[in-house]
């Protein structure tokens, strides 16, 4: 886990505060998508099926601004749809930054060098680029040509600018362990992006490809296979190790959605950014009048086959911090990965 120091210290404090204040749930990160339009046709993507007039629509600086500080989340990651087509989007990045918010702005680069004029780079903030394999299979993925080519330039030139640059790639069934290692491989020898965050890809309901997305024992024996040979303690990746552990099948959690709530054009989505089952307006309405126990693998079938960073990360965070061991073990890799 190669989260920097400062930042492993700021989300370390918060959790503490936490369990003094006896808050049984809290959000860990919140999932900001302040729009829904995007410039890619991704086959898995369930977020840019919405109607046209939907996808027109921008959200305000403000009402952005103010879902992050009601919930009291100390990070941000900034989604869609494309971010960057947002025209205000910098000025939203810039007011959470200077409310010391860590912010993750995921795109899929093609603005990005066209759009970087408008950030500056620092230590709270980050683009979080998506690469899903190397050029032919990350370009099939998103359904362009050159897309690939473009991003990797976008990266190379953020880097070179001082931002912090990190990954998102999503894998589905037609990947193996050689193609996980593959694209891992380039971005954290080759690129060498600051941290890279990997994701079983989610069965969206109105994503028009519902045929490669993994299953539990499809998704356990992946990246069993892929992180072996010391890959996993190699690689810069962005989860605890508990996660890693959780996507490898040696341990099993529950979900918990609550700690990386949506908020988007609706309102605060229940019961995750994954899955639609009605908006409310307020981050205290989310949290008190959803019937959390209803959710997760055993209690709801479109959860069956979850093994999502978004239901299963905090979970295994929260693990971490009630034990001395897993703290003292997250914290050596973590400095490890810094190192490297």
């Amino acid at each position: 886990m190669a989260m920097p120091l400062r930042q492993s210290i700021r989300v370390g404090t918060y959790l503490f505060e936490q369990k003094l204040r006896k808050r049984e749930k809290f959000p860990l990160i919140v999932e900001l998508e302040p729009l829904f339009a995007c410039n890619l046709k991704c086959e898995g993507c369930g977020k840019i099926q919405h109607p046209a007039g939907v996808l027109k629509q921008r959200m305000p600086v403000a009402q952005a601004v103010g879902a992050v500080l009601e919930s009291g989340a100390p990070m941000v990651s900034i989604a869609g749809g494309e971010p960057l087509m947002h025209p205000q989007i910098h000025e939203i990045v810039r007011q959470l930054v200077a409310k010391r918010k860590y912010v993750f702005l995921c795109t899929n680069a093609m603005l990005l060098r066209k759009k970087m004029d408008k950030f500056t780079p620092s230590p709270y903030f980050a683009f979080a680029v998506h690469i899903d394999g190397l050029r032919e299979r990350h370009d099939e993925s998103v359904a362009k040509e050159g897309v690939f080519d473009e991003a990797v330039e976008a990266i190379k030139e953020a880097k070179r600018r001082g931002f912090r640059v990190t990954t998102n790639s999503t894998f589905f069934n037609t990947d193996t362990p050689q193609t996980i290692v593959e694209v891992l491989d380039f971005l954290n020898d080759d690129l060498k992006v600051d941290e890279m965050m990997i994701s079983p890809a989610y069965a969206y309901e109105k994503a028009p490809d519902q045929d490669h997305f993994l299953g539990v024992e499809q998704t356990r024996e992946l990246f069993k296979k892929a992180f072996s040979g010391g890959n996993r303690a190699r690689w810069r990746l962005n989860h605890s190790p508990l996660f890693l552990d959780f996507l490898e099948g040696k341990v099993d959690f529950p979900c918990t959605a609550w700690a990386i709530p949506n908020y988007s054009l609706f309102g605060w989505q229940r019961p995750c950014y994954l899955m639609s089952d009605g908006y409310v307006p307020t981050y205290r309405e989310l949290i008190e009048e959803t019937d959390w126990d209803k959710y997760g693998r055993g209690k709801d079938p479109r959860c069956d086959n979850c093994m999502a960073h978004c239901g299963y990360e905090p979970t295994a965070v929260l693990a971490t911090m009630g034990s001395l061991k897993e703290s003292i073990r997250a914290a050596r890799e973590s400095v490890a990965g810094n190192r490297s």
